[in-house]
């Protein structure tokens, strides 16, 4: 059962835009099982629906595959290649929601992640930051973080890969910042 929409202080129901300038998708990945290794996708967008009753609400997402950034060009250059994300082939990566479960007072954000031509369920672990005022007079923006974590074999990347090279799990982080449409 979902937590009625009166319990959220300053609740706003409409369809609101990802701001990819105030957000960051990244993940984190251990390498030779000692280390992590985190990377960011620069290029991403979607719209979130809030609905009266948050349980209807909607997430809709897509990624570029190609802007990915470890902070090493030869490593990007690799992970874009047909060992891991084939950007060439899967230029994208794309969520949709499937519902929305209150969790104590965060949510469980159901959906359909697609990556290397694979969708897999996955649940998001989210954080609502609230509702407030935006930047310019009567704008409204709202914020939402959200965790999760894949086994990058679920979907077929990085397949010849040993995960003593590079680990099975990876995990996902989004901050996202989101603007509501006029």
């Amino acid at each position: 059962m979902s937590a009625p929409t009166t319990e959220i202080p300053g609740y706003i129901v409409g369809t609101w835009t990802i701001d990819a300038v105030h957000s960051d998708v990244t993940f984190t990945v251990r390498h030779l099982g000692v280390s992590k290794v985190r990377g960011r996708f620069g290029e991403f967008g979607g719209e979130i629906v809030t609905a009266e009753n948050i349980a209807d609400s909607s997430v809709t997402a897509t990624i570029q595959a190609h802007s990915v950034d470890t902070n090493n060009e030869q490593r990007d250059a690799h992970v874009k290649g047909g060992d891991f994300l084939d950007v060439e082939q899967f230029p994208t990566l794309t969520f949709h929601t499937k519902g929305i479960r209150a969790d104590g007072e965060d949510f469980l954000i159901d959906g359909e992640l697609t990556l290397h031509g694979v969708t897999k369920p996955v649940t998001l672990n989210a954080e609502l930051g609230g509702f407030g005022d935006g930047m310019t007079e009567g704008s409204k923006v709202l914020g939402v973080s959200a965790t999760t974590e894949i086994s990058r074999s679920d979907f077929g990347v990085g397949a010849t890969i040993p995960t003593a090279v590079v680990s099975d799990k990876i995990k996902i982080e989004l901050n996202i910042e989101a603007g509501l449409q006029a």
